[in-house]
């Protein structure tokens, strides 16, 4: 079995954000970056695929050359080999489109990615991807066992889990649950030193233009100070609740 692990490159959830231009560019400077934590998920499940049932193991990104360490610490933790589609993630339908050519290529059985990145939170590659190439797929996967060419599904929906047959090949979207986060691999120092004699190759994109453009970005508004109220002054917070943050 051939897999797919698609890999975003996102800022870590600590880092300073800000914007330049005139609000419409995303300042990465000082920016640490990480794997997507769904993406880590989705990449942990296909190891045990590869561990325990034989399967290769592939991770993709589209991005320029600042997203090799992300990359290759997918390596390090244990993928056989990256590929890079060498252009800039410009939206969601530009990115199902050049990963559908990387599955194309590559006769990929089965597709893991996260169900969204924790930087857009667009969370639709996965089912465009899954469209582009007329794949089975299921989102929001919290588990996923193969055997031959059928896999087994659960994933979360309101007030439930539901259990789901496909066969392959198919595109999963997956999220914390599909492995446990006490099940995340960090990887160790062979790990990292057998990732830089793996292969990480650099394709070209196909030519296709995205379809929307950010005009720009905004910070969310600055919380307003903290108040303190003595206990027994109940005047006091009841005036404030009702003539300044106006809920009763």
């Amino acid at each position: 079995m051939k897999v797919l692990v698609c890999i975003s490159h996102v800022p870590d959830t600590t880092s300073k954000i800000n914007f330049t231009d005139g609000d419409t560019k995303f300042d990465t400077n000082g920016v640490q970056f990480v794997i997507n934590p769904y993406d880590e998920f989705a990449l942990t499940r296909a190891m045990w695929f590869k561990e325990k049932q034989g399967a290769s193991v592939t991770v993709v990104n589209v991005g320029n050359a600042t997203t090799e360490p992300t990359l290759r610490k997918a390596l390090a933790i244990g993928a056989d080999d990256a590929i890079r589609v060498n252009t800039e993630a410009t939206d969601g339908f530009f990115v199902a489109k050049q990963l559908a050519e990387v599955v194309k290529n590559g006769g990929y059985d089965l597709v893991l990615a996260g169900k969204e990145s924790i930087d857009y939170n667009g969370g639709m590659v996965p089912a465009m991807l899954a469209s582009i190439l007329d794949f089975n797929f299921s989102n929001a996967c919290v588990g996923l066992e193969i055997e031959g060419t059928t896999a087994t599904i659960s994933r979360e929906i309101d007030g439930g889990k539901e259990i789901l047959s496909a066969s392959l090949p198919l595109v999963i979207g997956g999220q914390k649950g599909l492995v446990e986060e006490k099940d995340l691999r960090i990887p160790n120092m062979r790990g990292i030193m057998m990732a830089r004699k793996k292969p990480l190759n650099v394709v070209e994109p196909v030519d296709f233009d995205g379809t929307t453009s950010s005009a720009s970005f905004e910070k969310p508004a600055p919380k307003g100070a903290c108040k303190m109220v003595d206990a027994d002054n109940v005047d006091e917070l009841i005036s404030l609740l009702h003539n300044e943050a106006k809920v009763i």
